[in-house]
């Protein structure tokens, strides 16, 4: 199934992070850390299909080397809150071949980040699979974030930009320093770049779909940023799908059936308004021509016709009682016109909209509930770690242990994070989210049974919009017959004088 999926994050040494412990895990190597005295050894991770170095061609050619290139940069950045390089994960296709995916890979990085002088560092993953799983393969890419000047060196990240007054001298403020902003000295982290990034990468994949006659295309946007008005599913990952395939339901998998159920309806209640407003607009035009029945007349002409056609007692009588459930059901709506039937299906229209914000505001805040749980649980396993590394006084083997305990920490940094977000007092209490979380699900089943009242008077209208057509089409036949009668009768008459 094609899929779009781009997202970058930075690589910080206040994160507890290593260049080259994440150069080693992407790339599947064992690399020495010259900042921390320290080996990475991922040499036993799987699914690492291949990796490479692509240089601008005023890198340094040493930089080629994996190790020679990220000490080069644990060397220039000096801070130790640093921001050491970029970190881009990228999701492949599973219609493409594994030759094809990373020909396509090359050629987006060379184009859009070599050519602005980005060092890259990429390694394809195929991480292996159960039976019958969904494959996943992808690439990862390091970039750092110091630009290499045409000499060769290292440039800076940022410049400064003074504040001027009206006379074009710098300010000073309180403590008489001059005011400044900082403004990065290339456009790689800006949010307008990677906009493009993304879009041009879902481009490339189109163009590669389109070549191979396939009939599927990826977009970079977001649903509501592509006018599509579905609930978007959670992210289940692999251990939640080998779960759900061995039949264990998962909160998880619960949630996207949920969504799903849901989606399925706002479907179906879409296409029904769509196709009752292009009818309506039709039938109208069809009733404004001169001497054309109204809506009433035209139902009436409908049963009557479906009354005579009926052979059996059983069957008139069954007629009858549907065409006093429909005038019945129009009546109590107030329908007596194609205008009234119009205004019926607005309100259904508004409604879905409201109906489909209400969901949008529940499925959100389930889902930031989810994420806090999983936060929660995070934080409360990881946080002896994090207490080993405060209980280290010393810098070289607080380095080492950071470095051992690099994934970790950087697990118990978000969820730390996340907490505090939710909860700005410290108090974290996830009582109240669970009993916050039951209340939403109350709430959408009752969202839900409000959507399908919707789509079930939609069915009605349906129906209302079936019988006119047919009675609209016997008239036509009608009338038909009776252009065609009125030549044979005038002949017959002038025989007859004759």
């Amino acid at each position: 199934m094609a899929l779009f999926h781009l997202s970058v994050t930075q690589t910080k040494r206040s994160a507890g992070q290593s260049a080259i412990a994440s150069a080693a895990y992407r790339s599947g190597e064992k690399l020495y850390s010259e900042y921390y005295g320290e080996y990475s050894d991922y040499t036993r991770k799987g699914g690492v299909i291949c990796s490479d170095i692509l240089l601008p061609s005023h890198a340094p050619p040493e930089y080629a080397d994996r190790q020679t290139l990220w000490n080069a940069v644990e060397k220039a950045e000096r801070g130790k809150n640093a921001q050491l390089a970029y970190s881009f994960d990228i999701a492949l296709q599973n219609e493409f071949s594994l030759e094809e995916n990373i020909a396509l890979a090359r050629q987006f990085l060379l184009e859009n980040f070599v050519s602005r002088g980005m060092v890259v560092d990429f390694a394809v993953h195929q991480p292996d699979r159960e039976d019958g799983g969904i494959p996943n393969p992808h690439f990862h890419v390091l970039c750092p974030i110091r630009p290499i000047e045409q000499n060769g060196k290292w440039g800076l990240k940022q410049r400064r930009v003074y504040e001027l007054d009206e006379d074009g001298n710098r300010i000073r403020d309180a403590d008489g320093k001059f005011v400044f902003n900082a403004v990065p000295t290339t456009d790689w982290g800006s949010p307008e770049t990677l906009e493009y990034w993304r879009q041009t990468w879902a481009e490339l994949c189109n163009a590669k779909f389109a070549e191979k006659g396939l009939d599927v295309r990826i977009d970079h946007r977001s649903y509501e940023r592509q006018g599509v008005e579905l609930l978007p599913t959670v992210h289940e990952g692999a251990t939640v799908r080998a779960m759900e395939k061995k039949g264990i339901r998962t909160e998880k998998g619960e949630f996207n059936r949920w969504i799903k159920a849901t989606n399925a309806v706002i479907r179906d209640i879409k296409k029904k308004i769509a196709l009752l407003f292009d009818w309506i607009a039709e039938a109208k035009a069809e009733l404004a021509k001169p001497q054309a029945p109204d809506l009433v007349s035209l139902l009436n002409a409908y049963y009557t016709q479906r009354r005579a056609g009926a052979y059996s007692q059983k069957g008139k009588v069954s007629n009858l009682k549907e065409m006093n459930e429909t005038f019945n059901y129009l009546r109590a709506n107030g329908i007596y016109s194609l205008e009234d039937l119009e205004h019926r299906v607005s309100e259904h229209s508004a409604t879905t909209e409201s109906l489909k914000k209400t969901l949008d505001e529940q499925n959100a805040r389930m889902k930031a509930i989810k994420q806090l749980y999983d936060s929660s649980a995070a934080f409360q396993s990881l946080k002896p770690i994090y207490d080993g590394l405060q209980k280290i006084k010393f810098e070289k083997p607080r380095a080492k242990y950071k470095a051992e305990h690099e994934a970790e920490l950087i697990q118990f940094y978000a969820a730390r994070r996340k907490l505090t977000e939710e909860f700005p007092d410290g108090k974290v209490d996830m009582k109240k989210l669970s009993d916050k979380y039951d209340e939403l699900e109350q709430a959408h089943e009752t969202t839900y049974g409000e959507f399908k009242a919707v789509r079930d008077d939609l069915h009605r209208l349906w129906k209302v919009r079936s019988c006119v057509d047919t009675a609209a089409r016997f008239n036509e036949r009608t009338e038909e017959q009776k252009l065609q009668n009125r030549p044979q009768t005038r002949h017959k008459k002038e025989d007859m004088t004759r």
